[in-house]
């Protein structure tokens, strides 16, 4: 059996180095960007459907397997993947979009380095921290504020939805992502705003009849809307020190009921406390790659409140490139060439948006924020997720995603009909 190569040297890197990518969201793209940039390469793209305006990239070899989403059929595959780019001489540099396949690979981690370079982050690690219980406990550990929270166990079919001491509206949320991804019921959500204790019971007795069995998680509702959210994205070294943190202020989230809580524009906001607690997170647990916060301000305490921690790059990892840091050389040089990377200061004339201006103009209340999106639109310094500037990408490709940014007009309309709340 054929091995990934050992002893690589910066200079071997733009001739061998095979990236493959697990999943096709909009960090999949950022990828690709920064795996070209960096190397001058193409990246082999893994999904289970055909998502146009990313699979139309010539910077990329897209690769539809059905049932690629079954941890079997991604496991096959990368295994006959591995082996027969180690044959050929290449040096396979695996990463992950998307929880469910950032688990499946830490969890298989040490048989795919038979043949992979990874950056995913240990599997006990990632474990502990994705549970949401563990991850507020950390924050109690470290001084970071959180939302009141309580877990209801899903897989007691006897167990009640105990909401005293809540008050409604309240937030209700799985918390294990991962064994969500297979959870089937009328109505599913990524997240749910629960205006009724029938409303919060009928959620939970759908969960305890479905294949979850994990904490459906009860939180206070932190008051304001998309505007009071802050997206916090980091690398930590090998010693779990701060390489470089980026902290971007949310103007607007999508909101269909599958996507809720993923940011269509960010700005970039320096935030010393918010910074500062997202580092002492990730010295408590010892963690060491790229990782990503969610954090909501509460006007009521004073406090920015922590919702919760991803153990991967985030769905809007294209503002990390907008900062100036090429995300993908620093895991590279980190986890093939063994080098702590050094520190990096983002850069702040960008601004992130997936969604079309008049979205912004309709959707976010008055105020600095909303003004300060819609300026970036007006100079240039707006940049669309899928929308490489400057990179010269194929013509199918510049199609689709424009099909994708203006679809958004009318998915706006749809599912956010009054607009965002100030």
């Amino acid at each position: 059996m054929a091995s990934r190569p050992e002893n690589v040297t910066e200079n071997d890197l733009a001739s061998t180095i095979q990236p493959v990518i697990l999943g096709a969201d909009y960090s999949a793209y950022a990828y690709v960007r920064a795996f070209r940039e960096a190397y001058g390469v193409r990246s082999i793209i893994y999904g289970s459907s055909d998502v146009k305006s990313i699979s139309r990239t010539r910077f990329a070899d897209y690769r539809v397997v059905e049932g690629f989403d079954e941890p079997e059929v991604l496991l096959d595959t990368l295994f006959s993947l591995g082996e027969e780019l180690c044959a050929s001489g290449r040096l396979p540099f695996l990463v992950t979009c998307g929880d469910f396949y950032a688990r499946i690979v830490s969890e298989r981690k040490g048989e795919l380095e038979r043949w992979f370079y990874t950056p995913v982050v240990d599997y006990d690690v990632l474990d502990f921290v994705t549970q949401k219980e563990n991850f507020y406990r950390v924050c109690e550990r470290a001084g970071v504020p959180y939302p009141k929270t309580r877990f209801l166990d899903c897989s007691n079919p006897d167990a009640v939805a105990d909401d005293s001491g809540f008050t409604y509206p309240l937030v209700a949320k799985p918390s294990n992502s991962a064994a969500y991804h297979y959870a089937e019921f009328p109505g599913k959500k990524k997240v749910f705003i629960v205006e009724t204790p029938e409303e919060l019971r009928r959620i939970f007795d759908a969960l305890k009849r479905s294949c979850y069995d994990e904490s459906l998680i009860i939180q206070e509702f932190v008051p304001g809307g998309d505007s009071h959210m802050y997206a916090i994205y980091l690398y930590a070294d090998k010693n779990s020190n701060v390489v470089f943190s980026i902290c971007g202020h949310v103007g607007l989230e999508d909101h269909h009921p599958g996507a809720i809580g993923n940011a269509v524009a960010i700005v970039p906001e320096k935030n010393p406390e918010v910074e500062a607690a997202a580092a002492r997170f990730v010295k408590q647990v010892g963690y060491h790659g790229m990782g990503t916060f969610d954090a909501k301000w509460d006007a009521h305490t004073g406090e920015y409140k922590f919702l919760e921690m991803n153990a991967r790059p985030g769905r809007s990892s294209w503002f990390v490139l907008l900062a100036g840091i090429n995300f993908a050389r620093i895991q590279v040089e980190d986890t093939v060439l063994g080098r702590t990377p050094a520190h990096v200061e983002p850069g702040e004339n960008w601004a992130y948006v997936a969604v079309p201006r008049k979205v912004i103009e309709r959707c976010m209340p008055a105020g600095p924020l909303k003004d300060r999106i819609l300026a970036a639109y007006r100079n240039g310094t707006a940049s669309f997720a899928l929308d490489w500037k400057d990179g010269h990408d194929a013509l199918a490709q510049r199609l689709w995603a424009y099909v994708n940014f203006y679809h958004q007009v009318q998915k706006f309309e749809k599912y956010l009909p009054k607009g965002d709340a100030s």
